[in-house]
């Protein structure tokens, strides 16, 4: 097992990389993709099966494009995503690794998610087994896109990620809106009504749906509204987007709450965290907690510290922080997102945290750092990206005496720790797998300056 979850098989000495299998199965292949150093292929038929598989328990497995590990079990997944952060720390970080914590798994492999974003499709993917078969299908479908097909889209029946009433209200609303003969979206000529449907469950209970359609028919809209209202009455944040934008995002987009408020509530340790209808939080609530929990106890926080939170997001690692740190000053480059995270200050009574919204190689400048101080600990939680290189700098150039680096993509986590292990030693490693049957993993380091 390698890189983004694919296989690793060879033939005359050149590398192929094979999705959807397992180490040990023997199969036929047929190459897809080819170049100079390597090549691309998928399994067509299976001689042996490998010990590691296991049965899937989806029934869209292998066509929708998520949980890619079914077929392999939990613990087996999470043995390959701790190689994968030790070898991404070894061989692109040349990081020799002290104290290696085993990596936290999910107390929940299924049903984790706390949101989903579902697209409407008026010419619904079809299996080669329904073409197959002659029959005729209905097209008007509701669920995920087909990996690579930005126009295709698989009809979910029964979705394993988010837990109840999300099954039972994404039903409800493409059998209504089929019955209405509501005319399903088409992303190639970019027409329809319907066109996504979102649901956010948190751990307090409070659930989200949010309906978005093309133009606004106010009679069509508040139809569906009132039978989720009728049919779901623990949605206590009913809300609809129109959007006549060229693409899904919806950031830019008024948001009408047609009944309850227009938020909802998460919580760890008695921190409530707002979550509106654009607000970013970890989809796995549970793990979140662990991650940031983990991440609080690697920052040795003892009451006394100024703790800068780069990359703040909506400020849950600052806020969860900020009871055991003398000072937090929260960074974030998305400008609504630095708003939700005073919000969250506020309704909590946090009175220590400050936030900042900006390109964070801008933001923190001499003149931030001259204001409020050099900071004891860095926290950072950048994108996928990693950290920008001026960002780097910066550090090295403060110096902080720890930082502690969350992140989601252990390669990028890997080349910046090697950029910084002139200053800075490797202290402690804890992957945390955040998202079960896929590749996958978060990982969280203690660096500890020289």
């Amino acid at each position: 097992m390698v890189a983004e979850g694919k296989c690793l098989a060879r033939h005359n000495n050149m590398v192929i990389f094979v999705g959807g299998v397992a180490p040990g199965d023997v199969v036929d292949l047929r190459i897809t993709r080819k170049k100079k150093s390597f090549m691309e292929g998928q399994a067509i038929r299976f001689h042996e099966y490998s010990e590691q598989r296991v049965q899937p328990f989806c029934e869209h497995f292998g066509i929708c494009g998520g949980c890619k590990w079914q077929h392999i079990g939990y613990d087996t997944q999470l043995l390959y995503k701790q190689k994968q952060v030790k070898d991404n720390l070894e061989r692109i970080g040349k990081v020799a690794l002290p104290e290696f914590d085993p990596i936290l798994g999910s107390a929940e492999d299924r049903y984790y998610r706390n949101k989903l974003e579902f697209t409407f499709s008026g010419n619904g993917w079809l299996t080669n087994e329904q073409i197959q078969s002659g029959q005729e299908f209905e097209r008007r479908a509701l669920g995920f896109h087909i990996p690579g097909r930005f126009d295709k889209i698989l009809d979910i029946q029964h979705c394993y990620l988010q837990p109840d009433p999300s099954n039972a209200i994404r039903l409800a609303v493409r059998d209504y809106a089929r019955a209405n003969n509501f005319e399903f979206y088409d992303a190639v000529r970019q027409e329809g009504f319907v066109r996504n449907l979102i649901i956010r469950t948190a751990n307090t209970g409070e659930l989200m749906v949010i309906l978005l359609v093309k133009y606004d028919d106010q009679e069509a809209i508040l139809g569906i509204m009132k039978h989720l209202e009728i049919n779901f009455p623990e949605i206590t944040s009913l809300q609809y987007v129109v959007n006549t934008k060229m693409n899904d995002t919806f950031h830019d987009m008024e948001v009408v709450c047609y009944k309850g408020l227009p938020y909802i509530h998460e919580e760890m340790e008695g921190i409530r965290f707002r979550v509106g209808p654009k607000s970013f939080y970890q989809t796995n609530a549970d793990q979140a907690y662990e991650l940031y929990r983990i991440t609080r106890e690697f920052a040795g926080l003892t009451g006394n510290e100024l703790v800068y939170d780069l990359y703040t997001g909506a400020g849950t690692i600052a806020n969860f922080v900020a009871k055991q740190s003398r000072e937090v000053i929260g960074i974030e480059y998305v400008p609504s997102a630095i708003e939700d995270a005073k919000i969250n200050s506020q309704i909590n009574n946090i009175s220590n945290t400050t936030f900042y919204a900006g390109d964070m190689k801008d933001i923190l400048s001499d003149e931030l750092i001259a204001q409020h101080g050099r900071p004891d600990v860095v926290i950072t939680d950048p994108p996928r990206a990693g950290m920008h290189p001026d960002v780097v700098e910066k550090l090295l150039q403060v110096h902080p005496d720890r930082i502690v680096y969350v992140s989601c993509n252990p390669a990028t986590q890997a080349r910046d720790l090697e950029l910084m292990s002139e200053k800075y030693d490797v202290a402690r490693v804890q992957p945390v797998d955040m998202f079960p049957q896929t590749h996958h993993v978060e990982n969280i380091v203690l660096l500890t300056a020289k």
